[in-house]
């Protein structure tokens, strides 16, 4: 036996939903993975122009590698381990606040990952002063860059999802007007 076509076409309206879904968590992880490395490379410049007494080579400080971290491919490999970390970043953000639809969710979400790395971290990191030591250039920049970094998080998910809602809609308004 056949089943009716309208509950057919349900079946079939369900599985591009969940194809959607999987594609927006891969948009996710990529726009996580692409910030991380944005944005820790935007610090490395910082460093270089000496906004910041910290690069991301900082990341490697907790284990004895071996020169190699201080130098070019230490700092190459740190952007990259940022990119992956940022993968986890993101995808937090992607389960807890990818619905709301404002900026200053992804403003506050780069200030608590600043003061997660910076106060809650900051003992596993032998070469990172704590606040008070640090010069406010430091402050200031890091502040700034970690600011940005969630807001592009979190914007560029928030966006994605509104996007994925917005097709949900048409589709589900399409379907019941056919």
């Amino acid at each position: 036996m056949s089943e009716p076509k309208e509950q057919h076409e349900k079946k079939q309206d369900n599985h591009p939903t969940h194809k959607q879904e999987m594609s927006f968590l891969f948009k996710a992880i990529f726009i996580s993975f692409f910030g991380g490395i944005f944005w820790s490379f935007i610090g490395y410049l910082n460093y270089l122009f000496s906004f910041s007494v910290i690069n991301p080579n900082m990341l490697l400080d907790p284990w004895a590698l071996g020169d190699w971290k201080d130098k070019g491919i230490g700092v190459i490999v740190s952007v990259f381990l940022i990119g992956v970390l940022s993968i986890v970043v993101g995808l937090l953000y992607y389960v807890l606040l990818k619905k709301f639809k404002t900026i200053w969710i992804g403003f506050a979400y780069g200030l608590l990952w600043w003061a997660i790395v910076f106060v809650v971290l900051n003992p596993l990191f032998p070469n990172l002063k704590t606040i008070g030591e640090l010069p406010a250039n430091t402050i200031i920049s890091s502040l700034c860059i970690y600011i940005l970094y969630g807001v592009f998080i979190g914007y560029s998910i928030s966006f994605e999802a509104a996007e994925l809602q917005t097709k949900d809609e048409s589709t589900d308004f399409q379907t019941v007007n056919k």
